[in-house]
């Protein structure tokens, strides 16, 4: 052989060998495969994905899955052996003898998990692609691509990536299901998945242990009935994705062959998914500018969102304080209790005759649940009302297309469930008698608002007798015999109330608030001082839970035998009626399971009182500063707690509808309910910002020494950092289960954000931790709470983090930022316990400033 024949032969070596190289870097086949003890990946072509082996958490095990590949945080969207782990590195992640992808844990004659599809006599590799799926494919002899014979899109575990069809194939029965995770340490399926349910018209599910428990209500020809108003959100979150006009451009396919839902994400190199967490909560998220994954919806939101929540023929209102209300033309079989069971009252014989029975319009409503519907679709409106009143059954109709423009629209028989208001909502068309159009048109109302009704369809006998039309009224009521003088102060105090409501209603970013019955959306239910005299027997000593800034708390019982807590304002607090007014006009229009739930209201005589639900467990600092029951709450609880605390705050900051600063979050505000979920309570200091606002000043500082962040007590300016100032105390409160400003000077520990500081500074962070956890927390962990905590505690309200990052952090293993080192420390002028001081105003000359510097 010539020299040059052997220059070519190796050359062509060469190229083989790199050509090899390219094409395997994201190929399995049957001579290239991954070993887990090699550390051995795959990456697709474009870089985003990749495929091999990893460790869950603080799990040990090992997994086969894909992750996104350009994002420091990993990000796993799939995963292969999710029920069968690797108990060591020995893992090999290969293509069989028969020509499946399969896991082997070392034993190459019985793999751990595998494709476990027929694959005829033909080379088989597996790909992972741009898109994130992994295909097992065929090819044939001349080495041309074949048949897709199996694709991990296919079987999703907990996400749903872009361009991934989810649904069901009618041809070959593959139903794609999403399953949560057991927990962020092991990808096991959980308790929680998805899917779509085809009866009737096909509509999507979540479900908790099978059982229905959100549902997503059917496609209307332009969007997925029952998910939010994405663009809002954003716009609320000051993001501005103006440009992106596909960002949550959802796709919707039901035709013979398949029925399936989709999206697309929008262009550029940001990342989008849903995932299905181990709690039970989809969220649609996507990788921002910032490195993080923001959040674009979540479902379930709210307490209207759970499944069947006010029963059949009934609707839910997360802005009345009752939520649930029969439908017009239904009653409450069983008035008297509380959980609704809404049956007809239509006359028996209205059925067929024109002139005695209509459709009622109710506007903005999710559509009823589908499965009991059929689909008409060479039908408009008026010909779907024809066909509806065909049958004594149907009980109303709505278009399948958002706009009403086109033919096509959806017909229900039998009970109607699951309905609820929000503001995204369809038009559904109420079959109703005549007399219910009549009592509508005589209200002459636009639109069907729930709290209307409410006293029609919930009475509860002595508990709520009455809702406040409006003061001057109201007082004609009274007994008689009641002292003029105190009449005038009842009805200021009472006007008051109403007016402050009136007010906020006039306020430009809230034009929807209002008071009273008459076209409002909050309802202040007055409970009688003798309804709550006997609840309480007489405010009796021993029924007294505790006592704050407000006043006296005490437990009482209903005569139904529900539990309350009545916040009773003392005639010496220094705390007055604009608390009051606050309080109640906040937290009536707030619903999130942790935040305290207010039930009603007492102004009568000299009383002003808040009727709240009941926590058995009372508050936080009940049990961690005290030496014996802080041994109650272990780690768990505790990161159960912190965790709870801080989405109620996220819940408050963001996702309400209202931007709310609370300014007084403490450990004795933070109420335990009896599975010991926190609960943050106390809003009659809260304010409320704007839609673009994001500070404000005040002359009267209104707070609690050593919550209070150093621009509040120095300059009276709070905003949303403020409230992370003060969880970042709480935060480190409940780790050490001390007190943030202790006053015994000698002890090191004095000031616990300067003691945490210097530890945390000096890698002996731990040393803080509280004695009674302090073996059994995992030391990974609790390190990183308390470098979160210190993130929040930084002096400069620009340095620390927003609470949907610190939210972030304390569920993600993400790298974290030094902290600075706060110089701030505020404490009482006067040597007197904490007890006395807990939720008192204070001013700026109330207060002592201490700076310190590092040693």
């Amino acid at each position: 052989m010539s020299c040059e024949q052997v220059h070519c032969i190796m050359a062509l070596l060469v190229i083989f060998n790199l050509f090899h190289s390219f094409y395997a870097v994201d190929t399995i086949n049957r001579t290239h495969f991954i070993h887990d003890r090699n550390g051995e990946s795959i990456v697709s072509l474009d870089g985003d994905f990749k495929l091999g082996f990893f460790s869950p958490g603080k799990s040990q095990f090992r997994y086969v899955g894909i992750w996104f590949n350009k994002i420091a945080i990993q990000t796993v969207v799939w995963v292969a052996n999710r029920e069968s782990p690797i108990k060591n590195s020995a893992g090999i992640f290969r293509i069989g003898e028969d020509g499946n992808l399969a896991v082997f844990d070392g034993n190459e004659n019985s793999p751990l998990w595998s494709t476990n599809v027929s694959i005829p006599e033909k080379t088989s590799r597996a790909k992972l692609l741009d898109s994130g799926n992994l295909v097992l494919i065929i090819e044939n002899k001349q080495g041309e691509t074949g048949t897709i014979m199996w694709q991990s899109f296919d079987h999703p575990t907990d996400t749903l990536l872009p361009e991934m069809k989810f649904g069901l194939n009618r041809k070959t029965g593959l139903r794609n299901v999403l399953t949560s995770w057991k927990s962020s340490d092991d990808p096991a399926p959980g308790e929680f998945s998805g899917s779509f349910d085809l009866r009737g018209t096909p509509q999507y599910f979540l479900y908790k242990n099978s059982i229905p428990y959100w549902r997503c209500g059917p496609w209307d020809g332009g969007k997925i009935n029952g998910l939010p108003d994405v663009a809002a959100k954003l716009r609320n979150q000051n993001i501005d994705y103006s440009n992106q006009v596909d960002i949550m451009n959802y796709t919707y396919v039901n035709n013979d062959n398949e029925v399936y839902g989709g999206f697309s994400s929008r262009n550029g190199t940001s990342f989008s998914r849903i995932i299905l967490e181990p709690m039970g909560t989809e969220q649609r998220l996507i990788w921002h500018e910032n490195r993080t994954w923001m959040k674009f919806w979540m479902a379930p939101q709210d307490i209207c969102d759970e499944y069947a929540r006010c029963g059949v023929n009934a609707i839910c209102s997360e802005d009345t304080m009752a939520q649930c209300a029969c439908l017009p033309g239904f009653e409450p079989l069983y008035p008297q209790e509380w959980n609704l069971h809404c049956v007809e009252k239509r006359k028996v014989g209205t059925c067929g005759k024109g002139d005695q029975e209509g459709f009622l319009k109710l506007e903005a409503v999710k559509l009823p649940d589908s499965r009991n519907s059929t689909v008409y679709g060479n039908m408009n409106l008026k010909e779907c009302e024809r066909e509806c009143l065909k049958s004594c059954n149907c009980t109303g109709y709505a278009s399948m297309n958002a706009d009403e423009s086109e033919q096509g629209c959806i017909a229900w028989y039998g009970e109607l469930n699951d309905m609820r208001q929000y503001k995204d909502g369809n038009d559904f068309y109420l079959r109703v008698d005549a007399v219910e159009l009549a009592a509508s048109a005589k209200k002459n109302s636009k639109h069907f608002q729930v709290e209307k009704s409410i006293l029609a369809f919930i009475a509860v006998p002595v508990v709520m007798e009455v809702l406040v039309v409006a003061s001057c009224f109201y007082y004609f009521w009274r007994k008689r015999g009641t002292r003029k003088g105190k009449k005038k102060k009842q009805q200021h105090h009472r006007t008051s109330v109403l007016d402050s409501a009136t007010s906020l209603s006039n306020h430009e970013h809230f034009p929807n608030l209002k008071s009273g019955v008459e076209g409002g959306n909050i309802e202040l239910i007055l409970f009688e001082l003798s309804t709550v005299i006997a609840a309480t027997n007489n405010f009796l000593s021993t029924n007294k839970l505790g006592q704050g800034g407000f006043g006296p708390v005490y437990k009482g019982q209903l005569p139904n035998g529900q539990e309350i807590a009545v916040k009773r304002l003392s005639k010496k607090s220094g705390q007055g009626i604009e608390e009051f007014k606050n309080e109640v006009l906040l937290v009536a229009k707030l619903q999130h399971r942790n935040l305290v739930r207010l039930l009603g209201c007492c102004i009568e005589e000299d009383e002003k009182m808040l009727i709240y639900e009941f926590m058995p467990n009372k508050s936080l600092d009940y049990f961690i500063f005290d030496k014996s029951r802080k041994t109650l709450l272990n780690w768990t609880k505790r990161f159960d707690i912190i965790l709870g605390i801080a989405r109620g705050i996220l819940y408050l900051h963001q996702d309400s509808r209202l931007r709310i600063i609370h300014r007084d979050l403490k450990v004795s505000n933070i109420l335990l309910d009896a599975e010991m979920k926190p609960k943050i309570s106390d809003f009659g200091t809260a304010r409320i910002f704007g839609g673009d606002q994001t500070q404000e000043n005040t002359n009267k500082v209104v707070g609690t020494f050593g919550y209070m962040s150093p621009e509040y007590v120095l300059h009276g300016t709070f905003s949303m950092k403020s409230d992370v100032f003060s969880f970042g105390v709480l935060l480190l409160e409940i780790i050490s289960g001390k007190k943030n400003g202790s006053y015994f000077l000698d002890d090191p520990s004095s000031y616990l954000i300067k003691y945490a500081w210097e530890l945390w500074r000096d890698g002996e962070a731990l040393r803080i931790v509280d004695s009674s956890i302090v073996d059994s927390c995992p030391a990974h962990e609790v390190l990183r709470f308390i470098h979160i905590g210190l993130l929040c505690v930084q002096d400069d309200a620009r340095d620390r983090p927003s609470m949907s990052t610190a939210v972030f952090m304390l569920s993600n293993e993400t790298p974290l930022p030094s902290p600075k080192q706060s110089t701030f420390v505020i404490s009482r002028t006067r040597n007197k316990p904490d007890s006395n001081i807990v939720g008192t105003r204070c001013s700026i000359n109330d207060v002592t400033v201490t700076t310190f510097t590092a040693r």
